[in-house]
Formats: C-alpha cells, structure tokens, sequence
C-alpha cells in the first residue's frame, strides 16, 4: 500500500510542480530578453525619426503567447485524430521575423507531428530536375503540419531577381504553381500561404543590428546584403508573385510584421482560425508503479564518464 503524503511532501511536490511551469516559461522568456538585448544594443545609434518602439507590454504578449500555443497543441492533436495534412509557407523579406514566427509555433509542440523545412540552396543534381521535385518528399502525409521557412516561392523572389532563373522559367512557375498547388489541395493537403511585410526602413535597421551584434551575424548572408540593393525589384517580383498565384483554393495572407510580438500573435491566431479543431477525447492516463526487483543492484556510473559540473 502507498503511504498517504504528507503535507510536508505534497508542499514539496507543488513547488517542484512550480519550478518545472516556471523552467517551461523561460524557455520563451530567454528568446525575448535575447530579442531585446538585440533591439537595445545599438538602437540608440540606430535611432530613426518616426520608428516607433511602442509595441505590446510584456505581460500581455505573454498571456496571449502561452494562451495561442496551449491552442496549437490542441490543434495538433486535432490533426493526428482526424488524420489531417497541413502545409504552412512562411515567406518574405530576409529579416521579416519568419524563422520567429515558426519558432513560436514549433516552441510547444511535437516534432514527430509539426516538421520544419528549410531546404538549401539546390544541388546541381536539383537544379536539372522538375522544379517542384525537390520540395515533394517533405510534403506531409496523414496527421501531420509541415512549415516550410522559404518555399518553392524562391523562384519567384530570389531566384527571379538575382538571375539564378531566365525569364522563362519564372514565367513557367507562374503557370505551374497554380496548378500543383491545386492538386496538392485535391490531395487532401491544406496550403496555407503567409508573407510577412515589412518596410524598407525597418529591413534596414534589423540589418544594421544584426551586423553589430556577433550573436546575430551568421544570420546575414552576401544575398542578404544583396537584397538591400535591390529593394525595389524584389517589391515588383512579391507584387507580380501575389497577384499572380493568389488562388481560391491557396490563397496568400498577409501579415505586418513591422512590429514582431503581434506579427506573431495576429499569425498563429489566424493559422488556428484557418482549421476546425476541437478537444480530442484521450483515455486516463495513469502512471504504473515501477517495478522492484529484490535481485537487482543498480552499479555506480564511473566518475570519468560526467562531464565536469561548473555551474
């Protein structure tokens, strides 16, 4: 028989209880001070007339955070119950808060179910094949979300502007994507396209943080940089990309991602909006007792193999 807890141990348990919830909560708390260490190291320098630093208080993004991603898990469990098959493409300007937004998304969920693909460059093998090829094999099967950070769009973005496709085969995506995104769709697979939208000004200021900041410089490549020069034709090629491939069954949505904690609230708020879920019915779960084995000896770990405790 299991002896009653006493007040002392379940005291104990409610604070270890606490400390696991609170260790949860820093996991996302650690991503937004570093966020706004970047935002403060040089923003004073940086500092542009008419940019507004007022965003959402801390407590509120938080509340509204935790509360959206409580709503995607249950959302995943909706789409492994129901067997559903889910596409999310994440594109836009380099430093439009796309790689944030997924992390928010992915924070609290289940690898196994939510996948994210951020595919590099093509090989020279890729580069000779049908297009779409390449991205096929990630595409998710029953009771999964696949988000893909940059998609088969790159050719109709960077591919288009920095002349790594002719004229012709961008002209050839735009007759294609329609249709393979329809089939796609009569696949059974949901498409859901995002762009995020920034403006000129702020591009040039999460750049100039970035180059001053060592954490942050692997994140910008000689395309990023490339992609300042030609501002102007990348706007052309999203306005032609747009209007071009927004379809019925695979419509684009827009999100203002100027300021970055409600770009990612007013997202993932209307991803949840985009699909039907409700709670799953799971049976009781209930943990068994371990078992003891009278003959078993448990033998000590020898001390070489830790690794040596500084903190």
């Amino acid at each position: 028989m299991t002896d009653k807890p006493t007040s002392d141990t379940q005291e104990l348990l409610l604070e270890r209880i606490k400390a696991e919830l609170a260790d949860s909560f820093d996991e996302e708390l650690e991503i937004q001070f570093e966020e706004e260490r970047l935002d403060g190291l040089v923003a004073e320098e940086l500092a542009q007339p008419g940019r507004s630093g007022a965003g959402l208080d801390r407590e509120t993004y938080f509340r509204e955070l935790f509360r959206l991603q409580h709503e995607l898990v249950r959302l995943q469990d909706w789409v492994v119950h129901k067997r559903l098959k889910v596409v999310v493409l994440f594109e836009g300007r380099d430093s439009a808060g796309k790689g944030g937004a997924i992390k928010r998304v992915v924070q609290r969920l289940n690898p196994r179910v939510v996948r994210v693909v951020a595919l590099p460059a093509p090989t020279e093998r890729e580069k000779h094949q049908w297009y779409f090829q390449r991205y096929v094999p990630h595409l998710p099967t029953a009771g999964e979300i696949v988000l893909f950070d940059r998609s088969w769009y790159n050719r109709a973005g960077v591919e288009r502007v920095m002349g790594f496709a002719s004229p012709d085969e961008v002209e050839e995506f735009f007759r294609s994507v329609p249709a393979f995104e329809g089939m796609l769709v009569r696949s059974g697979i949901m498409v859901v396209k995002y762009w995020f939208s920034i403006t000129d000004e702020e591009q040039e200021f999460r750049f100039k943080m970035r180059i001053n900041d060592p954490l942050k410089q692997w994140k910008l490549s000689p395309m990023d940089m490339e992609s300042r020069v030609h501002w102007e034709d990348y706007t052309r090629a999203k306005e032609e990309m747009l209007a071009r491939t927004h379809t019925a069954e695979a419509p684009w949505h827009v999100v203002h991602a100027v300021d970055k904690k409600r770009a990612r609230l007013n997202m993932i708020d209307h991803l949840l909006s985009l699909i039907p879920y409700g709670d799953v019915p799971k049976p009781e779960i209930e943990l068994p007792d371990r078992v003891h084995s009278p003959d078993y000896v448990r033998h000590p770990v020898p001390p070489e193999l830790y690794i040596p405790e500084k903190y």
